[in-house]
């Protein structure tokens, strides 16, 4: 019976991912959507947290089982490249077509929500900013908000590199508000010798990051042969636009740099390359869907390797390894595979049911 229940569900989420890649062939003419902006009050005095929802003009409200709410990693915002409109289309876009309610969010000192009042002083100045801990309960007054607004007990939530350490930390702390959880790139405990993360001195409030520094990064691990094809002609430069002009401090600056919370990255020392997790998988109870390309550097698939099987209390999870993408898969020539899976998981029936 077991062995028929998983022929089932795989040939379902076969089925979806190939009506997926038809449906991208077919000419046809693109469905409205509609496109939301809302500042969400964050508790804290003078921080508001930027939620962008985007879903089809005929969707009223939320739907069980098709609300997501995702959330960014270390150093970018989520509106800059989970609804960054490369070949006409963003992740966010993909994911309304097919009939999600989606939600996007920067959190404080990212993209478009309040920058704490530390990153406008030296960063040397003051502590780091926006720690894990923050992340998760900043992630949890936008969760409760979406609920709240869509009349829902629980949605789908969904992270990318540091922001799974967010999501999953949210999903581990709640479980009755989570749906399905979608980690992307996965972060885990560093094996191994670890590169000091921030210069490896003492973390200032933030630090300033580089286009040429960016590139380099995004590119790393990648044979050299392959580097040319694998981000599309003209989305590098237009994500790398969008993402330094949500920093006017930092974009003003010769040359221009994007500033970024340090919190993470103290948490990363402390936690991530000390042998310690920031969050219990055990406690996760919800679906949960793993993907990260082949070629991550950032978030190698070690990591998800070895958190899969810690999360042991979930009804059913799946792991996937997408070929010739990086960390940055979402912006890639390879990004229709990223949606195609986290979709076909997302509306996959439960193969856990009776």
């Amino acid at each position: 019976m077991k062995n028929w229940k998983a022929a089932l569900a795989a040939s379902v989420s076969l089925a979806l991912y190939a009506a997926h890649a038809v449906a991208q062939q077919r000419p046809q003419q693109p469905p409205r959507i509609v496109a939301e902006d809302a500042m969400v009050p964050s508790g804290e005095a003078g921080i508001e947290i930027y939620v962008r929802n985007k879903h089809l003009a005929e969707m009223a409200a939320g739907v069980p089982g098709r609300t997501l709410v995702f959330v960014h990693g270390a150093t970018y915002p989520a509106s800059t490249a989970f609804d960054l409109p490369l070949g006409g289309t963003s992740f966010m876009d993909d994911l309304a077509e097919h009939g999600f309610d989606v939600y996007l969010l920067d959190l404080p000192g990212y993209g478009k929500s309040s920058r704490p009042a530390a990153m406008g002083q030296l960063a040397e100045a003051n502590a780091p900013v926006e720690t894990t801990e923050d992340a998760v309960r900043h992630y949890g007054t936008v969760v409760n908000y979406v609920l709240k607004r869509r009349g829902l007990q629980k949605l789908d939530v969904m992270g990318w590199s540091w922001g799974t350490t967010i999501a999953a930390g949210f999903a581990a702390a709640q479980p009755q508000k989570v749906e399905r959880l979608v980690l992307y790139a996965p972060v885990w405990i560093v094996q191994g010798e670890a590169v000091a993360l921030g210069g490896g001195g003492k973390l200032g409030a933030y630090r300033a990051v580089s286009s040429d520094s960016a590139r380099q990064r995004w590119l790393t691990g990648v044979a050299v042969d392959k580097q040319a094809a694998l981000i599309p002609e003209g989305w590098y430069d237009a994500w790398q636009k969008a993402t330094w002009a949500t920093d006017p401090v930092g974009a003003a600056q010769n040359p221009p740099v994007l500033r970024a919370p340090n919190g993470v990255i103290q948490d990363l020392r402390s936690y991530w390359m000390s042998g310690k997790a920031t969050y219990d998988p055990g406690k996760i109870t919800a679906p949960t869907l793993l993907v990260q390309g082949e070629w991550d550097h950032d978030t190698p698939p070690y990591m998800a390797q070895t958190l899969f099987p810690l999360i042991a209390n979930a009804p059913w999870k799946r792991y996937v390894e997408l070929g010739e993408g990086t960390h940055t898969i979402m912006m890639e020539k390879n990004r229709r595979q990223l949606f195609a899976v986290v979709e076909g998981f997302l509306l996959l029936p439960d193969p856990a049911a009776p």
